[in-house]
């Protein structure tokens, strides 16, 4: 569908099966508009060629007699806009470099969820693709981008796109997208796409005027109308083809689908399992992956296609970071609530992904999630921030804002070192002071609204309402909430001890072979206080990694009967990392004694590694 290039022209292809007659009207520069009457097929497509054009012409259809012209819902550009002219583009312009590219799998990855028109000043693909050696240097593996599809207004998460296959144009030409991509496969990085199939947003969204069933009321959704995939093959098709589109025309490798819980379809074969077949399809020989968002957690998802799963590759674990959350701010207001952050929380999210599998969820006074057992541990997506959990704060803040400087570097660790897939925010790694505010700009009428709306949505934080909190807070169509959130990349060297121990822990997780090896299998925890705990890597194969976190008092663990604590046979423990390192702003580590002896500071993380030492030489010391 679309417009596309052939010998001589461009084709147009248009589903709109509620049309009688369709046009295609052509600029012309300086002249009056061409139009070209396109044929009607018997399934509802409209199709025609225009001759003598080419790449950039600007093009929209007449619909009937509506004296309004509509842009195309396959556009691959709207240089002005979603309620603007198309343009016509050439995806075999552009000159790929990336041939030899396998792709990207699951294991060892580590994210990072990047929103472009706030990752630099100029909130372009060009001023980012320029970070990405740094980005790689960092230890970064894939980057996730948040949603670029076309949305209205000069800025926005993204998440109320409305020309799927057109990326913004705020950030860009479609070209500059590629070239990005391009780039972050030449120097070893994925590039994954975070996608909307459950809505789309109200302004610019021109669907129902080409097909009566793009929606239905059949289903709620909380962010607009649902999706109809069932009534009208031309509709599912749509978003189906979308997710190939990006794999195939733009090179990415994967696609992150946004609230899966929202995409409703009662079909024999359930439409994200033909996403995942067309997302594949494209790809060819590479790999790619695809990621769900699923609020419910429903671990099926994950789960093969022959075990009656949706075969997708991972999914995002709120439950470890509601628990981290609590465990490192001991605030648990709104649905933090259902989480005590407390150590066997913690090591039950690293050892067995979700917390809730269907056992009763207080805060939603109902059940929630299903079995995961045996999923294994790189199919989670760990984090202690994302694009909504810091916007979710009273004033976009980010976590090292919300807790003690050795708890942030404790927790860190935990996310870093642990066996599932690591994912920062943008900025994280190095303590951005840039908030991230939910922002979108709307028309003025719309505008209110989605102030309301977001209001609502924090009403469930008591301490949000406060009055002096109310005022702080910028509306999210205020400009200032935007350009507020734009990082200061200078912040790397100014936050020199905050990057250097992400820059760390990625380097032993990558390095050290028990990390890298993210087998939760391998994996024991234990209890050792009331805000302390010890994850046991390996045990008993040589390799042993032990990782001992103290989000509360000093402890000397010579007093805690616990066996995970004991040295390997003939051998003893060393240090191999201390998030007291004074490099990363800490105030040293105590020495290991013979026989494992340890003092494991207050808000601090330490890893341990064997030591063989001789056990004569053991029985003569004290």
């Amino acid at each position: 569908m679309g417009a596309e290039l052939v010998r001589g022209g461009v084709e147009f292809r248009l589903f709109a099966p509620k049309r009688k007659r369709v046009e295609v009207v052509i600029e012309t520069n300086g002249g009056a508009p061409r139009s070209i009457a396109l044929t009607r097929e018997a399934d509802g497509t409209f199709r025609g060629l225009a001759d003598g054009i080419g790449a950039g012409t600007l093009y929209r259809f007449r619909l009937d007699d509506d004296k309004k012209l509509y842009p195309d819902p396959v556009s691959r550009f709207q240089p002005k806009g979603p309620h603007e002219v198309s343009e016509v583009i050439d995806p075999s312009a552009f000159a790929w470099t990336d041939q030899a590219w396998p792709g990207i799998t699951l294991r060892g990855q580590v994210l990072y969820e990047m929103h472009i028109g706030t990752f630099t000043k100029e909130g372009t693909y060009a001023s980012a693709m320029r970070e990405l050696a740094e980005l790689r240097a960092a230890g970064i593996t894939c980057i996730e981008l948040m949603p670029v599809a076309e949305f209205p207004g000069r800025f926005g998460w993204g998440y109320d796109g409305v020309d799927l296959y057109a990326p913004t144009r705020l950030y860009g030409r479609p070209d500059e997208l590629r070239a990005f991509v391009d780039r972050a496969h030449a120097l070893g990085l994925g590039v994954i796409l975070d996608v909307v199939y459950n809505h789309l947003g109200p302004s610019g969204n021109y669907l129902t005027q080409f097909a009566d069933h793009y929606f239905t009321t059949k289903y709620e959704n909380e962010w607009g109308d649902p999706i109809d995939f069932e009534t009208e093959p031309g509709v599912r098709a749509y978003f189906v083809e979308n997710a190939g589109y990006w794999i195939d025309e733009l090179h990415f490798d994967g696609l992150r689908l946004d609230a899966t819980q929202s995409i409703h379809d009662a079909s024999p074969k359930h439409v994200i399992l033909e996403m995942r077949e067309r997302a594949r399809a494209a790809a060819g020989k590479r790999t790619i992956l695809l990621v769900s968002e699923n609020e419910p957690q429903r671990a099926v998802l994950v789960r093969p296609l022959e075990a009656g799963g949706c075969g997708l590759d991972a999914l995002w674990n709120d439950d470890f970071h509601h628990s981290a959350h609590v465990a490192v701010t001991a605030r648990s207001e709104a649905y933090f609530s259902s989480t005590k952050g407390t150590p066997q929380e913690l090591v039950s999210a690293i050892k067995w992904g979700y917390l809730f599998q269907g056992q009763y969820y207080p805060w939603q006074k109902k059940s929630r999630g299903m079995p995961a057992f045996g999923i294994e541990a790189p199919a989670f997506v760990l984090y202690v921030q994302n694009h909504d959990q810091i916007a979710n704060s009273a004033c976009g803040q980010r976590l090292h804002e919300l807790t003690s400087r050795g708890r942030h570097r404790a927790i860190t660790a935990l996310l870093l070192l642990a066996p599932g897939t690591p994912m920062l925010f943008q900025g994280q790694e190095f303590g951005a002071s840039a908030p991230f505010l939910y922002f979108a700009d709307h028309e003025p009428e719309l505008a209110v609204l989605v102030e309301k709306g977001r209001g609502d949505f924090v009403r469930q934080f008591p301490s949000l309402q406060d009055e002096k909190t109310c005022a702080l807070r910028l509306a999210p169509h205020d400009p200032r909430a935007f350009e507020s959130c734009k990082l200061d990349l200078g912040e790397r060297e100014r936050h020199r001890e905050i990057y250097d121990l992400h820059k760390d822990l990625l380097r032993l997780r990558r390095e050290d072979p028990t990390f890298a090896a993210q087998r939760s299998d391998w994996l024991h925890g234990a209890v050792l206080g009331p805000e302390a705990f010890l994850l046991r890597f390996a045990a008993g194969t040589g390799e042993d990694r032990l990782v001992l976190v103290n989000l509360g008092r000093d402890l000397d663990l010579a007093e805690v009967a616990e066996p995970l604590l004991a040295p390997v046979q003939d051998g003893d423990w060393r240090v191999l990392f201390s998030t007291e390192d004074p490099r990363y702003g800490g105030n040293g580590t105590p020495p290991i004694r013979s026989g494992g002896r340890i003092r494991l500071l207050g808000h601090s993380a330490l890893v341990l590694g064997p030591s063989p030492v001789q056990l004569a030489q053991e029985e003569n010391v004290e």
